[in-house]
C-alpha cells in the first residue's frame, strides 16, 4: 500500500523585528520612542530618567543603525510592520508613541494603519511629506558613491543651532560618529522610504490624540511643516520649542520632556475604539483648551483643503497610466517629468500619455528584469540608437537605480566596442557631467530625517 505524502503548508513569514531597549517598570503603560534617520536610541537618553518613572519605555534602532542588524526596510510601512512585530513579541498590545523625523513618519503610519494599537501620539520634527523624492534619491546616490562621511560631516549644522554646536563639541562629535557608523545600504533604503512617503491626503484619518512638536530654528522640518500637520489632523496640538533645531530632544531636553509628559499624561486613551477610525473628509480643527503654563502649545485652527475622491475604476484590465507615471517619476525624477508634462500641449500631449502608459506602465513595470538591469539596457540602447540627448537623463536614472559610476563606465565601455568610439565618447561626456552633479554632496541636503 502506497502512502500518500502529506504536504505541509508553510507558515507565513514573520516580519523581522527591530533592535530595542526597555527602561522603566514592567507593569507601567508602554511608551515607544522612535529615532531620526542617522541616530540611535541614545538620542532619547536625557528624556529617560523622567519618562521611565511613569511609563515602560521601549526605544528602538532603525535597521543598520547603532549596530542593529543591517536588514534594509524599503518603506515606512515596513518599518511600522517590524515595530509591530517587535511589540507583539514583547506582549505589548496598546502603547503611546513619540517619534522624531522618520520615527515620526512611522508613528503617523501606525496611526493610519493600526489606530487600535495607539493610545496617544507625538510627532517631532515631522512632515506629511519630507522634502522631495528627488532630494532623497540623490542622497542615496551620494552615499553609494562616497560612503557615509559626507552625511556625517554635514549632520551637525542641520541637527543643531550654531550656538549649541559651538558650546557642545562633544555632542557634535557624538552626532558625527553616530552617522558615520550607520550601514550605508540601510541608510539608502531609508532615503528611498522617505522619497515615497506622502500622507498629505490622509491626515484627516488620524484619530489618535496627537501632539506636533517642532524646533523653532529647524530648517529641515520646521514650524511650517508642523502647522500643516496640525491643520490636517483633527484636534492635533502644536508645540514650538525655542532654541532648538532638528534634534530638539537632544538640544532642549527639558522642554521636550515637559511637553511629552504633559501630552501623554492628559491625552492617553485607555480604551480601545469600538471600530478602526474610518476615512472621513477633512474637517476644521477646533481650538484646543488653554494649555498649562509649563508647555509651549500653540493651537493652530486651520481648515485643510478638501481631498478629491478617487475616480471609480473601470471594469476589466486596470489602466497602466497611473503605475507608469509613478515609475516614470521614480526613474527619471520629478523635475524631469514635471518639465516634460508642463511642455506638453495639444500636439505633444498624446505622445506623453502614450509614453507614460506603455513604455513605463507596461514595459518598465514588468517583473522580468529588475530596475538596475533595465537601466543598463536603456543606456546601451540609447547609445546604440544614437539618442545621445537622452543619455544624461538615463545616467541619472541609472545612479538612482543603484548603479555606481564605475558600473556605468563599464556599460559605456562595452557600448564602445559594439556601437563605435564616437557614439561612446559622446555618451561618456554627457554621463560625466551628470555623475559629477549627482555624486557631489549638496549644501541643501536635509540631513537627519
Amino acid at each position: 500500500m502506497t502512502e500518500t505524502p502529506v504536504t505541509e503548508t508553510p507558515e507565513p513569514a514573520k516580519a523581522p523585528t527591530l533592535q530595542y531597549r526597555i527602561d522603566g517598570p514592567d507593569d507601567a503603560p508602554v511608551l515607544v520612542l522612535g529615532p531620526s534617520l542617522g541616530t540611535t536610541w541614545h538620542m532619547w537618553d536625557r528624556q529617560i530618567p523622567e519618562l521611565a518613572g511613569t511609563w515602560r519605555i521601549v526605544r528602538f534602532d532603525l535597521p543598520g543603525h547603532g549596530g542593529a542588524p543591517a536588514h534594509p526596510a524599503v518603506s515606512v510601512s515596513e518599518l511600522g510592520d517590524r515595530l509591530i512585530a517587535t511589540l507583539d513579541e514583547l506582549g505589548v498590545r496598546r502603547f503611546g508613541y513619540a517619534g522624531s523625523a522618520i520615527g515620526a513618519a512611522v508613528g503617523a503610519d501606525l496611526a493610519l494603519r493600526h489606530p487600535q494599537r495607539l493610545a496617544s501620539l507625538a510627532l517631532i520634527a515631522a512632515s506629511p511629506r519630507f522634502g522631495t523624492a528627488d532630494e532623497f534619491r540623490q542622497r542615496g546616490v551620494v552615499v553609494r558613491s562616497n560612503g557615509m562621511d559626507p552625511m556625517a560631516r554635514s549632520a551637525p549644522e542641520r541637527w543643531f543651532t550654531p550656538a549649541y554646536a559651538a558650546a557642545q563639541p562633544a555632542i557634535v562629535e557624538w552626532a558625527v560618529q553616530m552617522v558615520r557608523t550607520t550601514d550605508p545600504g540601510c541608510y539608502i533604503a531609508a532615503c528611498e522610504a522617505l522619497a515615497a512617503f506622502d500622507i498629505r491626503a490622509d491626515l484627516a484619518r488620524i484619530g489618535v490624540p496627537t501632539l506636533v512638536l517642532a524646533g523653532a530654528e529647524d530648517r529641515v522640518t520646521g514650524p511650517g511643516d508642523a502647522r500643516t500637520l496640525v491643520a490636517g489632523i483633527p484636534e492635533a496640538r502644536l508645540a514650538v520649542v525655542p532654541g532648538a533645531a532638528h534634534l530638539a530632544p537632544v538640544e532642549q531636553p527639558a522642554a521636550v520632556t515637559d511637553l511629552l509628559v504633559h501630552h501623554f499624561s492628559t491625552s492617553w486613551h485607555e480604551t480601545l475604539p469600538a471600530i478602526p477610525v474610518p476615512p472621513a473628509p477633512p474637517v476644521a480643527v477646533a481650538a484646543p483648551p488653554s494649555p498649562s503654563p509649563q508647555t509651549l502649545h500653540v493651537p493652530v485652527p486651520m481648515a485643510a483643503e478638501p481631498v478629491p475622491a478617487p475616480a471609480p475604476e473601470a471594469p476589466g484590465r486596470p489602466d497602466p497610466y497611473e503605475q507608469g507615471m509613478k515609475l516614470r517619476r521614480e526613474v527619471l525624477g520629478d523635475a524631469r517629468v514635471d518639465a516634460e508634462t508642463a511642455e506638453a500641449d495639444g500636439f505633444t500631449g498624446d505622445f506623453q500619455e502614450l509614453a507614460t502608459r506603455y513604455a513605463w506602465g507596461e514595459v518598465w513595470a514588468r517583473d522580468g528584469l529588475d530596475r538596475r538591469t533595465r537601466a543598463v539596457v536603456a543606456l546601451a540602447a540609447l547609445v546604440a540608437g544614437g539618442h545621445l540627448d537622452e543619455v544624461a537623463a538615463h545616467t541619472r536614472a541609472a545612479l538612482r537605480a543603484g548603479l555606481t559610476p564605475d558600473e556605468i563606465k563599464e556599460v559605456l565601455l562595452q557600448t564602445s566596442v559594439y556601437c563605435g568610439l564616437p557614439a561612446a565618447g559622446a555618451a561618456f561626456r554627457a554621463a560625466a557631467v551628470v555623475i559629477r552633479e549627482e555624486t557631489t554632496p549638496q549644501a541643501g541636503f536635509t540631513d537627519g530625517l
